[in-house]
């Protein structure tokens, strides 16, 4: 425990700071020794201490930045959600079942996607598709033939072949029309391939959400059929003789739904079309709810973009509930339920770890300065506005500085201001302004002025990874993820910082971040001192894992999967490693191939031996260290000098 103040400072103070009790949702916390820890089955199980983690990942040979997947926790969310779902029906008098599937465009690795069809077999948790190779790989790792694989997006021949490929090997494939022309060549491809489709049709509600993929829903989607176009679909259906293939009626209304009230109002609006139909008499037997069932990132319990306003349990008895209350009074049967959660399945599993490596400050204590006989009067002012500084004065020091340094600016300007009284000016500013920032600590009111100041004087960290690879809903989005030391957590983190990346690009940095009110611009760390300094990135697993790019030919990272076992030290064990990319492999993404590299750079030393500006050793050694280097990882290797 470190004392501050006077005040300690104790493991609950940065479980408070850091909001990480309510996002943790029971898996993430903080042991005794300062150091995240991790519960992959909640309190059923062990929790595990990150920091010894990341050591035995790391004596496999694994450098950082690296992302740590546990496997137990990925089977607990899938089991989670089958449960509540089948305890809502159980509740409820429901008369349908529960299916659910994993869309595997939120995570297609083939570790994640196999990991939870193992976990889903007990509940016949199948999987959806949005594009050929998904489908591909869907029907090679799908065994079960009580489970769906429901195909969404838009399809070609070929993929419509595939599917009724599926059909035929006794599997449930549901082809979902997108688009009215879609239903012609199902039907189309299954006259000539022998076999009858199973067909769902995806409706164009009018509901839709809110937040970052609002746009996914709505009367502009791109995606589903009008209420008109459903009608002639049906009536095609009939005219072919094929209106009992008509099985499932499917909506989404976008991802990361933070509000439950939206999912109550689609999921009635969708209830009523079923109902209508029934009525018209179609065979269909699921209603698939699609996605959105939200993570609350930020722990706020909110209907904040990065939060939701509900829990797993309210989801799945509303979304039961409102469908059997209008099944009822419309007098139609209960339909199976079908739902498409892909990022409360694997969001949770794993984490990012990455070291910082250094920090930019303003304010560095390393510069404290001292008045000289031969300052100018300007940095004279700013040495007595500095020893002044107190509680009472902050506000109109803080202006007397601002004022100072702009006037130095001008003086620079005209050529009145050499380097040293400007490095002066500017160094004694920061000192100041700082300060001033410290002084407002704990205010009932902090104003405008002074939470801008706050971010200026901030700390830039800078860690071992991109931004553009690992996070790229951040970048693109705003996506908020929590972020938080993996260890030191027993002390008090007396700096503000953002976090920047290795790329060459001022957008690689993280600057928003998780907060209970609003969103901070500023993330409390610990100072840098000369030791291993460690942040994970938490909530990792869903999207971020597959649409990261090459920006400066970074590539993945390495990954460590994680499993518990009680007879291991530590209580786990970790079953599998994949090194990130080697700088020759995205090389190779981008047509550079290693051999046709090696080979020219033995052309350019072979010439400089021939013209004696290298000895022959030498040039052997450094096309040596240029081979070596292609099969190395792209990130920085902190640990060699």
């Amino acid at each position: 425990m470190m004392v501050k103040n006077g005040t300690p400072w104790s493991v609950q103070d940065t479980l408070t700071l850091y909001n990480i009790e309510n996002w943790g949702g029971g898996y993430f916390s903080v042991n005794p020794k300062g150091d995240i820890s991790v519960s992959p089955i909640q309190d059923k199980g062990p929790s595990l201490d990150l920091m010894d983690v990341l050591a035995g990942a790391r004596s496999r040979g694994l450098a950082l930045p690296l992302l740590i997947r546990f496997h137990d926790l990925l089977r607990h969310r899938v089991e989670s959600i089958n449960e509540s779902f089948r305890a809502a029906i159980v509740e409820s008098n429901y008369r349908g079942n529960y299916f659910g599937v994993f869309p595997i465009k939120v995570n297609q690795l083939r570790e994640v996607v196999e990991e939870i069809i193992d976990a889903g077999k007990p509940h016949h948790f199948g999987l959806e598709v949005g594009s050929k190779p998904e489908l591909f790989a869907a029907m090679a790792v799908h065994h079960d033939p009580e489970s769906l694989i429901v195909c969404n997006g838009y399809k070609d021949p070929q993929f419509i072949r595939v599917a009724l490929s599926g059909r035929k090997l006794g599997k449930k494939v549901i082809l979902v029309v997108e688009k009215p022309e879609e239903l012609g060549h199902i039907i189309a491809v299954s006259r000539e391939v022998g076999v009858e489709p199973m067909i769902g049709i995806r409706v164009r509600l009018l509901s839709k959400s809110a937040g970052k993929w609002a746009l996914s829903g709505g009367e502009n989607a791109k995606f589903g059929l009008s209420t008109t176009e459903l009608l002639e679909a049906v009536e095609m259906l009939k005219r072919e003789k094929l209106d009992h293939c008509f099985k499932l009626l499917h909506f989404h209304i976008g991802s990361q739904i933070p509000d439950i009230a939206i999912v109550k109002k689609a999921v009635r609006e969708a209830s009523r079309y079923y109902a209508k139909l029934r009525q018209m008499n179609c065979a269909v037997e699921f209603i698939d709810v699609g996605g959105g069932l939200g993570v609350d990132y930020d722990g706020s319990r909110s209907s904040f973009d990065s939060s939701t306003n509900y829990s797993l349990q309210e989801y799945t008895a509303d979304i039961v509930y409102n469908i059997m209350e209008i099944c009822d009074a419309e007098k139609v049967p209960h339909p199976h339920i079908v739902s498409e959660s892909g990022r409360a399945v694997v969001a949770h599993h794993s984490v990012l770890v990455v070291d910082l490596f250094g920090s930019i400050q303003k304010d560095d204590p390393s510069r404290l300065l001292w008045p000289e006989k031969d300052d100018l009067r300007i940095v004279q002012q700013l040495f007595e506005i500095r020893d002044g500084l107190n509680k009472r004065n902050r506000r109109e020091t803080l202006h007397d500085a601002q004022a100072l340094k702009e006037e130095a600016q001008s003086m620079f300007d005209l050529g009145l201001l050499d380097l040293k009284m400007k490095a002066k000016v500017e160094s004694l500013f920061w000192q100041i302004a700082t300060q001033v920032v410290s002084l407002y600590q704990g205010a009932r009111v902090i104003p405008e002025e002074i939470r801008d100041l706050e971010n200026q004087v901030c700390d830039q960290y800078l860690c071992n990874f991109s931004v553009f690879q690992s996070l790229l809903d951040h970048w693109a989005l705003g996506q908020l993820f929590p972020i938080v030391p993996i260890h030191r957590l027993n002390e008090q983190p007396l700096r503000n910082g953002i976090l920047v990346d290795i790329t060459c690009d001022s957008d690689g940095k993280i600057s928003k971040f998780i907060d209970l009110q609003d969103i901070r611009e500023t993330l409390p760390l610990h100072a840098c001192n000369g030791k291993p300094y460690h942040i994970g990135i938490f909530l990792m697993g869903a999207y971020q894992d597959i649409m990261g790019d090459l920006h400066n030919l970074f590539g993945r990272v390495n990954e460590a999967h994680v499993f518990l076992d009680p007879d291991e030290e530590g209580g786990f064990y970790i079953e599998e490693i994949i090194e990130g990319s080697t700088i020759g492999q995205v090389l190779g993404m981008t047509q550079y191939d290693s051999n046709e590299l090696v080979r020219k750079m033995k052309l350019q030393v072979d010439q400089a031996i021939k013209e004696d500006r290298v000895k022959p050793n030498e040039g052997m050694r450094l096309l040596d260290e240029y081979e070596k280097g292609l099969r190395e990882y792209t990130y920085l290797d902190l640990g060699k000098t």
